[in-house]
């Protein structure tokens, strides 16, 4: 049985347990997905937004010295968006009604959110997968500059000081 599956499994198991729940994504972090149980939301989409909701989570909570990252909530005025961390590799985002339980929501997403980490690292371990052959095609790749940098950080770009000095302008 593939991860793929139980993974999906899990996140069906994760409606029958929260009311109000619309949706829900199990992704990389790098925005590819894993499985997904959203109606009427194109999944490759969601995936993306949540990998570059979660590069600047991880910023927000370094720049915070708040620690790792664990969980985002955003709600809009039809719900909310859950977005948890599932181990190192992975995350699950949520989709939920405006009337969601709130605490239920955070409670049942964090453990699954742990279980799902577990199948990962458990099925597939590290470069393993239904991506497997894209890191595989990848490792002969040159390394980037930011090869140190931890997934799902952005860039960070120090100010330097001009080469030149400005000009006066007249009148100014």
């Amino acid at each position: 049985m593939a991860v793929e599956t139980d993974v999906l499994d899990e996140l069906r198991r994760l409606r029958t347990r929260i009311p109000r729940l619309a949706g829900s994504l199990a992704a990389t972090v790098d925005g590819l997905v894993l499985a997904h149980d959203v109606p009427d939301t194109e999944p490759e989409g969601l995936a993306a937004l949540t990998a570059a909701a979660l590069g600047v989570a991880y910023r927000m909570t370094d720049a915070a010295a708040r620690g790792e990252f664990r969980e985002l909530l955003v709600r809009g005025t039809r719900g909310y968006v859950a977005t948890y961390a599932a181990g190192s590799t992975a995350v699950l985002t949520l989709l939920a009604d405006d009337r969601v339980n709130v605490g239920r929501l955070h409670l049942e997403g964090r453990r699954s959110g742990a279980r799902i980490a577990d199948l990962i690292d458990t099925r597939v371990g590290p470069g393993g997968g239904r991506h497997a052959e894209r890191a595989a095609l990848d490792a002969h790749a040159p390394p980037s500059p930011d090869a140190d940098r931890r997934i799902g950080t952005l860039p960070v770009r120090t100010p330097q000081r001009p080469a030149h000095q400005p000009r006066p302008q007249p009148g100014g």
